[in-house]
């Protein structure tokens, strides 16, 4: 039998209507009309569910020791609350553009207000500038229509790799094309010198890892024994996701 899908929240601002819905044990967080953006369980807000997002966990995995996070799109903030989990952040700051959205995260959502966590409203491709240098940063710009304009722009993806660390990695949730390639993959490859990993998934995603600079490389087997590591506290396991994992073609 179906679940009844129960409507929490509903919130019209400057950039269109957000709700949060209530189906069995998962809530969901949608912009405009039934586009969703987030899913989070109930009884643990880290739980990630769909494999896009534990793809990019697993793009957090590929530094040994990450202290500092940068989150450019809030959604829900189960991949926030499960980097803040699992990894050694000891300071996340996060870019929104709406207003609402961490309003509603931590009122119907379960994000935590955590000490190590910043919320800063605006656009990120403005904001980016001025926020600090990071070991990791998670690019995940959505709207109700697609990704952001930012997803394609050369300029913003280029500062985003310059704003990391040594030894950093920048983690993008880019859209899927028919050919299970990234969306703008022939930008990708000129702006960042086919020096990165895709990771596809079922959701039709392409998740995209970029290390800092062409010296670097991905560790592989440090970041599936990594995994493994980690699986008993997760709940699952990577292992499909590395095995997913290629280099930039």
């Amino acid at each position: 039998m179906e679940k009844e899908e129960r409507l929490l929240a509903e919130v019209r601002d400057a950039f269109g209507l957000i709700r949060v819905l209530e189906v069995g044990d998962y809530r969901f967080l949608e912009f405009g009309a039934a586009v969703e953006q987030s899913c989070v369980f109930i009884a643990d807000p880290a739980w990630l569910e769909y494999d896009y997002t534990r793809a990019m966990l697993l793009g957090g995995l590929c530094h040994p020791q990450p202290e500092t996070a940068l989150f450019l799109g809030l959604g829900a903030g189960n991949l926030t609350q499960a980097c803040l989990k699992f990894l050694p952040l000891e300071d996340v700051e996060v870019i929104e553009l709406r207003p609402a959205v961490p309003e509603l995260a931590m009122q119907y959502l379960g994000l935590q207000n955590d000490p190590r966590l910043y919320i800063r409203i605006g656009d990120a491709t403005e904001l980016l500038e001025t926020a600090e240098t990071a070991d990791l940063i998670f690019v995940d710009l959505y709207n109700d229509s697609g990704p952001d304009a930012a997803h394609l722009a050369w300029s913003f993806l280029k500062r985003c790799q310059e704003k990391l660390n040594p030894g950093g990695w920048l983690v993008i949730n880019q859209w899927g094309t028919d050919d299970d390639r990234p969306l703008g993959a022939a930008l990708l490859r000129g702006l960042y010198h086919r020096h990165y990993w895709e990771c596809p998934v079922k959701e039709g995603n392409v998740v995209v890892l970029v290390p800092a600079d062409l010296e670097q490389q991905l560790d592989l087997a440090g970041l599936r024994s990594h995994a493994e590591a980690l699986a008993p506290r997760l709940g699952y396991s990577l292992d499909s996701l590395i095995g997913a994992l290629r280099p930039a073609s």
